[in-house]
């Protein structure tokens, strides 16, 4: 059975304002997990009814979405803390997932149905849409501006791919059914998540290599959803090291910039999505 990460659920889901938020995150690091104390901060944007946060970047700024009381979704920046909304012109929906050093973001919009990427820089919006896809939806951006996504083909089918100077490159495991590109680092190291016929992991791409990210025992499915510039992996479930907010029911690790700071959502007793920030 397709296991499409929370993060792509709401990647789609933030168009129409309803929040999916996920199971349990793992954080993979060159420490024990005895080593590794967090502090967390909730991240709520002023009156919505659901706020999710999905990247920041070395400067601490972060970006995710949020649904208003009308149900509307959103795109957002916390610079400061001061929120700023972003929203595609004439959108019916807006999510922002990527953000560099430079302050470039990327994300989803929607509009008459169909779902597509941007880019904003300097104020500036920019669609993304890989060439004969149906759906296309970025994740991340690094420093070198190379944005990283999934594309649906007309077979409904869904692909990674990497967006660099303007040249699409679609990323499938060998075998693969179904891929999503998360995260990509400075030094062009891609992580996400892909589909064998009834198996589901998380990958690593180095330098045209692909290496697994599954936690050993029984399969469960793992997704690598962000990578920092030293290689550090967040994600959800399983776990090598576990990220849980206090009273957090669920929780999705998604983005980790780098000074080691962890931003996700996780879900409260009541329900509600929440966003934070986690720092060593």
């Amino acid at each position: 059975m397709r296991q499409i990460t929370v993060f792509a659920q709401r990647a789609s889901s933030l168009l129409v304002g309803t929040f999916f938020v996920g199971a349990f995150a793992f954080t993979v690091l060159a420490t024990s997990p005895a080593a590794l104390a967090l502090t967390f901060t909730t991240i709520d944007v002023p009156g919505a009814t659901g706020t999710g946060a999905a990247r920041s970047n070395a400067a601490g700024q972060i970006v995710g979405g949020y649904t208003d009381a009308t149900g509307m979704g959103h795109g957002f920046l916390l610079d400061n803390g001061t929120f700023i909304t972003i929203d595609f012109p004439g959108a019916t929906g807006t999510a922002a997932f990527g953000i560099n050093a430079a302050g470039q973001i990327v994300g989803i919009y929607g509009d008459a149905g169909t779902e597509h990427g941007f880019l904003l820089d300097n104020g500036a919006f920019t669609t993304i849409d890989v060439p004969g896809a149906t759906r296309t939806a970025p994740f991340d951006i690094n420093n070198r501006g190379q944005i990283v996504g999934d594309y649906t083909d007309v077979n409904g089918t869904s692909h990674g791919f990497l967006l660099d100077k303007a040249t699409f490159t679609t990323i499938d495991p060998p075998g693969s059914v179904f891929t999503q590109a998360i995260g990509i680092n400075a030094a062009g190291r891609i992580v996400g998540d892909f589909e064998l016929p009834g198996q589901h992991h998380g990958f690593l791409l180095d330098k045209g290599t692909f290496t697994l990210i599954d936690f050993p025992g029984p399969p469960t499915g793992t997704d690598a959803l962000g990578i920092s510039a030293v290689g550090q992996v967040v994600g959800r479930y399983v776990a090598f090291t576990t990220v849980d907010p206090p009273g957090s029911t669920f929780t999705e690790a998604i983005g980790i910039n780098a000074s080691g700071q962890i931003v996700g959502d996780y879900t409260d007793a009541s329900g509600t999505g929440h966003g934070f920030v986690a720092t060593p």
